[in-house]
């Protein structure tokens, strides 16, 4: 194992673990965490925009997003590191969930990990493009050939799903893999100059 892998690992059962245990909170105090998903164009709602991509509206949806959240952001920390995932996470959440602030439908309530799911896709299948690593490359492929279906989540497809949370998500993470991505290690100015023959 890689000296990142063991960090990765703990980090995202971690984060898993704490989705279970919020919602197992939910469930025994009859959905009061309910109230701290996202209402849109609610001033005093702009609080909720990070607490609302830890909450879930049941198991069924939780399970829903437990798996591709485990496994995406297992290799986004894998291959980025502890804190520069943390930040393409963190930029994420707040884009997914302005995004839903500004743009759901009325009188709705947003929660769920899925937003940062599909930040997650769209951080893994261009951050290799944009820093120019073959291995990265080759993950974003296989990323997008396993989970590409979920961009049909990020239409307006379905009122019961929140495809606005989806699609800035989606714009979160590419945004994340330009603001975030690895510069060039070792270059200088004085490196690129050449004496003259």
């Amino acid at each position: 194992m890689t000296a990142r892998a063991k960090p990765a690992i703990c980090l995202m059962l971690g984060w898993v673990a704490l989705l279970w245990v919020l919602e197992g909170v939910d469930f025994v105090t009859g959905g009061a965490l309910d109230t701290f998903g996202i209402q849109p164009r609610e001033p005093a709602e702009l609080v909720d925009v990070v607490p609302a991509a830890f909450l879930h509206f049941g198991f069924g949806h939780l399970a829903a997003n437990t798996v591709p959240l485990l496994l995406l952001g297992f290799i986004a920390a894998l291959r980025s590191g502890a804190r520069r995932f943390l930040a393409v996470v963190a930029l994420i959440i707040l884009t997914s969930g302005l995004g839903v602030w500004f743009t759901a439908a009325p009188y709705s309530n947003t929660a769920g990990a899925s937003g940062v799911v599909f930040g997650l896709f769209g951080y893994l299948l261009v951050r290799g493009f944009i820093e120019r690593k073959p291995l990265d490359i080759g993950i974003g492929l296989v990323v997008g050939a396993v989970y590409g279906s979920i961009l049909w989540g990020a239409l307006p497809t379905d009122s019961g799903i929140s495809w606005q949370g989806h699609l800035f998500g989606l714009i979160g993470g590419v945004v994340a893999a330009f603001a975030f991505r690895e510069r060039a290690r070792g270059t200088t100015a004085a490196a690129a100059v050449r004496p003259v023959p």
